[in-house]
């Protein structure tokens, strides 16, 4: 009896630190957590970001998005109150007054979510690519720099360990400097790969999406071009668009090929709705060397004739690891944003990329910037 009653205050007082602790951490950690709403319910990628909010990873505050049907839709999936959706975003941001505004709507639209948010001081982040058309991210820049905010764009590929691992190997000089990129993105088709109703809608739309699978996964490349020539944009653009499925996408392009120059190496970008699987790979040739990103992971090299190699890339470090990690990291000033894959300096080149292409495939002309 005595050993008993000896160990049962140690295993209580043990037991309560332990809580104490996990109450301290936990609160910590929500201090760190940013105040976020999210604009539009249209676009498939939101499954990500409502995970995150299942699980209390992220904190959103409100959900701006007209269709009932589609409000309806999402309570029910995540479990989200309906005193969390609004249709006006306007109206919400006022409300609520958060700290950053995250776009999930059709790419023709994020100018219009900047045109609320900028005033209001108000950091957004939308899904790629920063907007449907040039004219669009000039207007977009132009109110980031007037009220000082930062506008971000999120990429799948910009939280790839093997994509930072192959950055780092060729700013070490390991393979000399670059002398030729080649990224291939994309799937078997949105339609194909059951994409829902409302985001086909626009994703399929000149006017909504800009292009077809030009803009749709053309924009990866021209990231990732722009990421690994330090921000520079190409001399010329040269570009090729495809119409494969006409009777399945009949108002855009399905395929899209992009030549990029640069004065000292030249990049390729194969952008489609045609590969008989999903593909996000990234290819780098440098004076010495061969890098290849097969997948968010896995990297295999080539140094001359005969000395190979294969790799698994470490695992990316917060803040750089995750769209949410990095996004609280740039507006609690931890990281700057303002040189980087989701930065509007880097997306804008992104834009004059995609812009010259769709330029050159209409004209079937070199476009020269």
């Amino acid at each position: 009896m005595t050993k008993t009653n000896l160990k049962n205050p140690f295993n209580f007082f043990h037991k309560l630190l332990l809580i104490l602790l996990i109450t301290i951490i936990s609160k910590n950690i929500c201090a760190q957590q940013i105040r976020v709403v999210v604009a539009g319910l249209t676009h498939n990628h939101i499954h990500g970001i409502l995970n995150q909010y299942n699980k209390g990873v992220v904190d959103i505050v409100g959900i701006a998005e007209p269709d009932k049907q589609l409000q309806k839709k999402y309570s029910e999936l995540y479990n989200v109150p309906d005193s969390l959706f609004f249709t006006d975003l306007k109206k919400l941001v006022l409300l609520k007054k958060p700290d950053a505004v995250l776009g999930y709507n059709a790419v023709a639209k994020h100018v219009e979510i900047v045109e609320i948010c900028a005033p209001l001081g108000i950091t957004v982040m939308v899904e790629k690519p920063l907007a449907a058309t040039l004219a669009q991210a000039k207007r977009i820049e132009l109110l980031a720099n007037k009220y000082h905010i930062k506008v971000l764009t999120n990429f799948e590929t910009t939280w790839y360990a093997s994509y930072r691992d192959v950055y780092n190997t060729v700013n070490s000089d390991s393979i000399g400097e670059i002398k030729k990129m080649v990224a291939h993105d994309g799937h078997q088709g949105p339609k194909e790969i059951g994409c829902t109703p409302e985001f086909l809608n626009w994703l399929t739309d000149p006017v909504l999406n800009g292009a077809g699978a030009l803009n749709d996964f053309g924009c990866y490349g021209a990231d990732l071009m722009t990421w690994l020539m330090k921000g520079n944009k190409p001399t010329a653009v040269t570009a090729v668009t495809r119409q494969y499925k006409p009777k399945i996408y009949p108002k855009v392009d399905d395929d899209a090929t992009i030549i990029l120059e640069y004065p000292n190496a030249t990049g390729l970008i194969e952008a489609s709705w045609n590969w008989p699987f999903s593909i996000k790979d990234l290819e780098v040739f440098g004076e010495k060397g061969y890098l290849h990103a097969l997948d968010g992971k896995n990297i295999i090299s080539r140094m001359r004739e005969n000395i190979k190699g294969e790799k698994i890339a470490e695992p990316l470090a917060a803040p750089i690891n995750d769209a949410m990690n990095y996004l609280t990291a740039v507006i609690q000033k931890k990281i700057p944003g303002t040189a980087d894959q989701s930065s509007l300096k880097y997306n804008m080149v992104v834009m004059e990329i995609l812009d010259a292409a769709k330029r050159s495939a209409a004209t079937g002309k070199r476009v020269v910037l």
